[in-house]
């Protein structure tokens, strides 16, 4: 089977792909060069957040947030979308058709429009942009979530003509993608996917909250989406980033994947380990006294800076003192553990 491979700035990935969050463009702990070691291909950053800690005028003055950062990878960028229902939404904001705005203090108001958005993506030159969506909160009546997905589409809209005004003639486009919103309504998720496709996008993201209620992940939007939009498009989990869960996505056909789980599972010591289960995985916590005793490393089946060099009982003694290293380490490790995953996933998609 053809593998669809990413083109990014400097040339070409195979998928599925795995980008970490970098969301103020730094991955807590570790830099760059850190990333770069664990074969990890892509970063994400956030619109929003760069939109606000850093501004125009500094992004524009190293030519982008790669040069910035030291960067030579991939770059997504994320409009922040998220952002709109945990901000906005729960009282230091205000969400209208017009856009989204802020009360950062007192005294400073910002406002957040499509249009601004783009613009904003298109100066840190990532290689995908999000385009801005109004979220569906998981507990959204059907009267709400109505009004997120027109709300959706509207700013699809207008980020489409946006984009296609900054790039007419460009040869080099990034790609664009658009978010499907209607929360745990299926007619909701299938007008939202068939009405992005109608305006034309590279790609569509599985937007909103994943989990239901039960604590099952739904996989039945996911289907939706996929089954609703072109053949030939990303698609894109947003946010999503078990192990398991991107597996199971990787068969409905879903090439990119971003979340914030395994370096924040790192920094509470939380790390990922091969297993001989349906999941595939298993979490070691350096947190009980024996493991001072312990001098395997904390995978066997890792190539790791911290399973290559270092024991489970030094990790526990790193872990104890609290001193920053384990933090480190931890986090290399479970950002290669996540791009052994898609390379193992990147075989299997091409029997």
């Amino acid at each position: 089977m053809a593998r669809k491979t990413f083109k990014f700035q400097y040339g070409e990935l195979a998928t599925p792909l795995f980008f970490p969050d970098a969301t103020k463009a730094v991955v807590r702990s570790v830099d760059s060069q850190d990333i770069l070691n664990t074969k990890t291909p892509g970063i994400l950053v956030n619109t929003l957040h760069l939109y606000l800690d850093l501004g125009k005028r500094v992004i524009m003055q190293f030519g982008g947030i790669g040069p910035l950062m030291a960067w030579p990878g991939a770059l997504i960028s994320d409009s922040g979308g998220f952002q709109v229902m945990s901000l906005a939404k729960k009282g230091s904001g205000k969400v209208t058709d017009e856009g989204v705005s802020f009360h950062l203090n007192k005294k400073k108001k910002i406002l957040l429009t499509p249009e601004k958005s783009i613009d904003f993506q298109l100066k840190l030159k990532t290689d995908l942009l999000v385009v801005l969506d109004d979220f569906t909160p998981p507990d959204a009546s059907r009267k709400e979530a109505e009004a997120t997905v027109k709300r959706t589409i509207g700013w699809a809209v207008r980020s489409k003509a946006e984009f296609d005004k900054q790039c007419a003639g460009r040869k080099d486009k990034p790609y664009l993608v658009g978010v499907v919103q209607g929360g745990f309504f299926p007619d909701l998720r299938k007008e939202c996917s068939l009405r992005l496709a109608e305006i034309g996008f590279d790609g569509f993201g599985y937007g909103g909250w994943p989990m239901r209620n039960d604590g099952q992940f739904d996989y039945e939007s996911a289907q939706i989406i996929a089954d609703n939009t072109p053949k030939d498009s990303w698609l894109y989990g947003l946010g999503i980033g078990k192990p398991d869960e991107i597996t199971n996505l990787a068969k409905m056909g879903y090439q990119i994947f971003d979340c914030v789980l395994p370096t924040r599972d790192a920094r509470h010591g939380r790390l990922y380990v091969s297993a001989a289960n349906e999941k595939g995985f298993a979490y070691f916590n350096p947190d009980k006294e024996r493991h001072y005793y312990d001098n395997t490393a904390v995978d066997s089946n890792c190539d790791c800076l911290l399973c290559t060099h270092y024991s489970r009982a030094y990790l526990r003694h790193l872990f104890k003192i609290e001193d920053l290293t384990a933090v480190r380490l931890a986090t290399i490790h479970n950002l290669r553990f996540y791009s052994r995953l898609m390379e193992r996933l990147q075989g299997e998609s091409l029997k």
